[in-house]
């Protein structure tokens, strides 16, 4: 039986294809604002995995606008009835639904506190959509399994395409206009040798640094949500500050390393575990140790970042079968929450 999550992963090339080439105006649009507010700062609004895609593009533009990026507890708005002031800051928010209050709540204070706010959302119209000053429709198409996959790369990419743009960075530019292509090339790599190593095991670390970190998270949520398995994302830095006392002999580290100046760092950290005994899986070249998965090439560090979940989502698919699970319709999960 093919799933619809292993149908959603395999449309994840099309749908990038489709969101540039339907949305350019809004993406430019959307650069062009913040070329001309210029802001101090930008907040992001999110949960889930879209708040990973939030991460994921906090270290994006920290490197490459040289802005500094931080989360907004969304219930600041809905429960607490605070706002911030952000006059002269940016706001992003995403949702895959574009309707949960809270996330909608929290991007209407920010827009009344004077930021310039940009949703990226799979639903237009949506509440979401009608908050903010630029509304982006991710253009992942429907949705059915219970784990974002599409939505979720998807909205990375409209966040680096607007970034481009207000950048006028054109290796990243050309960069994001290739990734249908690497990213199709990403759907046939092979990551199942992580399953021997996860047999028996109940735990299991998920590393990375800058953008990485932010797919380790990904990663670690959809071991949660799809394989009832436990999984914790660290800076492959963070770990050794204490959680690194966890990892035994045999237990299951993965290491995603992107061809950026972290991917020497990270490599050394998975080597080491793995001289230790743990099995320790990373995607960056020339581990000594360390068991190597492949990744693609893109072009550009960040996209080799992003591409680097393709594959992941593939394995994870698989082995949520292999465990007896449906990973369309994880237990106490349904596809859209509204929290407040």
């Amino acid at each position: 039986m093919t799933t619809h999550m292993r149908q959603e992963i395999n449309e994840i090339p099309t749908a990038v294809s489709r969101l540039l080439d339907r949305q350019g105006p809004s993406l430019r649009a959307a650069g062009q604002a913040l070329k001309a507010t210029d802001p101090a700062f930008l907040v992001t609004i999110a949960r889930g995995s879209s708040d990973h895609a939030c991460h994921f593009l906090k270290y994006a533009v920290e490197q490459y606008a040289g802005r500094a990026v931080a989360s907004i507890g969304p219930s600041l708005a809905s429960i607490y009835g605070k706002s911030l002031r952000l006059n002269g800051a940016a706001a992003i928010a995403v949702s895959q639904s574009g309707k949960s209050p809270d996330i909608v709540a929290m991007t209407k204070s920010a827009r009344d506190a004077g930021a310039v706010t940009i949703a990226l959302t799979n639903t237009l119209p949506s509440p979401l959509s009608d908050a903010a000053d630029h509304a982006i429709d991710i253009q992942a198409g429907p949705e059915l399994a219970v784990a974002a996959t599409k939505s979720y790369v998807s909205s990375i990419v409209a966040g680096l395409a607007i970034l481009g743009e207000w950048t006028d960075d054109v290796d990243l530019a050309r960069a994001v206009s290739d990734l249908p292509d690497t990213l199709n090339q990403a759907l046939s790599l092979d990551w199942s040798p992580l399953q021997a190593a996860l047999e028996g095991a109940d735990s299991l670390y998920m590393l990375g640094r800058g953008p990485a970190l932010a797919i380790a998270s990904e990663a670690a949520l959809k071991f949660k949500e799809t394989s009832e398995i436990h999984a914790e994302a660290y800076s492959s830095a963070e770990v050794l500050h204490g959680p690194v006392a966890l990892v035994g002999r045999k237990f299951p580290v993965v290491g995603f390393a992107s061809r950026d100046a972290a991917t020497a760092s990270t490599i050394a950290t998975l080597d080491d575990l793995a001289r230790k005994g743990a099995a320790a899986f990373v995607t960056g070249d020339g581990a000594d140790a360390a068991s190597q998965l492949p990744a693609v090439r893109t072009g550009h560090p960040l996209t080799d970042a992003l591409a680097l979940i393709i594959p992941f989502y593939g394995f994870v698919e698989a082995f949520s079968r292999s465990r007896g699970f449906n990973p369309d319709a994880p237990a106490a999960l349904k596809k859209v929450t509204e929290t407040h």
